[in-house]
């Protein structure tokens, strides 16, 4: 199983760009030890995903994020690689899931597309994995022994499994059954919005999604992830489990910091290839 490769020495710059359903947004990200460590060099810059969000259009619109970046002061090297996360099973470079994206996607290459719009060598994970990865590495899973489980909620419901440093890649967790459906069409934050639900009401299904994990994979550690954490107060005190479960501390740069994490990771490390 791909491990977590050691945190780089110095502090060297990355490209991350984290590709949502709605935004895409990239930063250059440091990397290293120390307390700047998995921060941003200066702000994220985003755009809006384009509609339909189709193979072409979507390296485009990457390839313009990747073009303001690398303008600034403090970006690396110009032929530098660059780190994405994506929402789909990635294996292998190749697009295998198309949940809350155009399912034109399935069987492309993303390695090959985004290489192509870019001129440029780039790295593709699973977004959830890439903010799995930046939590273990610089969040609140930092230093955690054991099963660490980031379980991401947003437009749907993205999982990271890490255990002792090493990542189960597209851990598929929104697409476990809850209630005869899949999860996260119930429990994600865009279903609590679509369907009114208030945080109590909320934190019910929370409370069944989150024991049935526990239930099936015994975890050391729960991060909780994606814009819904930063509202930890509103849902976290209503969930009564066994396993400690805490609120993501990079919160919406994760992906970002993760997918940078990625791509300066040593193919021989076996991350993600």
């Amino acid at each position: 199983m791909p491990r977590l490769p050691p945190a780089p020495s110095k502090h060297p710059s990355v490209l991350g760009v984290d590709i949502g359903g709605t935004g895409m947004k990239g930063g250059i990200v440091r990397l290293g030890h120390g307390p700047k460590s998995g921060t941003l060099r200066g702000d994220r810059f985003r755009l809006d995903t384009p509609q339909p969000a189709l193979p072409a259009t979507m390296a485009r619109t990457l390839a313009q994020i990747v073009s303001e970046l690398d303008h600034r002061e403090k970006a690396p090297d110009a032929d530098s690689r660059v780190g994405v996360c994506f929402p789909s099973i990635v294996q292998r470079g190749v697009c295998r899931s198309a949940n809350n994206i155009d399912p034109s996607w399935i069987g492309v290459s993303l390695q090959d597309t985004f290489e192509d719009a870019l001129q440029r060598p780039v790295t593709v994970v699973n977004d959830a994995d890439a903010a799995g990865l930046a939590e273990a590495r610089y969040g609140a899973g930092a230093g955690v022994p054991g099963l660490v489980m980031v379980i991401t909620l947003g437009t749907g419901i993205g999982g990271a499994m890490i255990n002792d440093g090493v990542l189960v890649p597209n851990f598929e967790v929104g697409s476990l059954e809850l209630d005869g459906v899949m999860a996260e069409s119930r429990a994600s934050a865009k279903a609590r919005e679509r369907e009114g639900l208030d945080w109590p009401e909320y934190a019910l299904r929370l409370q069944r999604f989150f024991s049935h994990l526990e239930r099936i994979f015994s975890p050391d550690l729960f991060i909780v992830g994606g814009g819904i954490s930063k509202r930890p107060h509103d849902y976290l005190p209503l969930l009564q489990l066994e396993t400690p479960i805490v609120p993501a501390m990079l919160q919406n740069n994760a992906g970002i910091v993760g997918a940078a994490l990625a791509a300066h990771a040593d193919p021989a490390d076996g991350l993600l290839r």
